[in-house]
């Protein structure tokens, strides 16, 4: 019989991630790479696990991550925002009105919230978003 699978999408600026959650040991590989591989810094690295702490999972799951797109501050952001939504969907069955179901759990630390922040659009006649050319009286 195969391994039960709960997959996700969590997006942030201009990265996308899609998150696999399979039952196992704690192993997360992002894009073929173990996680501390890939991220630079360990701060990263602890944002996009906080889920599974919150949750008393981090040794429960192997997860497989395929992120792209963006710099690593928004794929830590993505990933998590995946692995928020994969363990909703793991937890789905259980009663969502207990004060130990993973929906009470993430929805009060903010994980589920899709953090819509992208960057402005650069407006003709400014130099950036909206930063003016430096003004001269002479």
């Amino acid at each position: 019989m195969a391994k039960q699978v709960w997959t996700a999408t969590g997006r942030r600026k201009r990265s996308s991630a899609t998150v696999r959650l399979v039952g196992g040991t704690g192993n997360i590989t992002v894009n073929g790479m173990d996680v501390n591989e890939y991220f630079p810094n360990k701060l990263l690295v602890m944002d996009l696990t906080s889920p599974l702490t919150a949750t008393d999972n981090a040794n429960r799951f192997d997860i497989e991550v395929t992120v792209r797109g963006g710099g690593y501050s928004g794929q830590a952001g993505a990933i998590r925002l995946g692995i928020a939504r994969a363990l909703l969907k793991f937890d789905a069955n259980t009663d969502q009105s207990r004060e130990d179901s993973y929906r009470k759990i993430l929805k009060s630390s903010g994980f589920l919230t899709r953090d819509a922040r992208v960057k402005e659009r650069k407006k003709y006649g400014l130099k950036k978003a909206r930063r003016a050319p430096q003004f001269s009286k002479r």
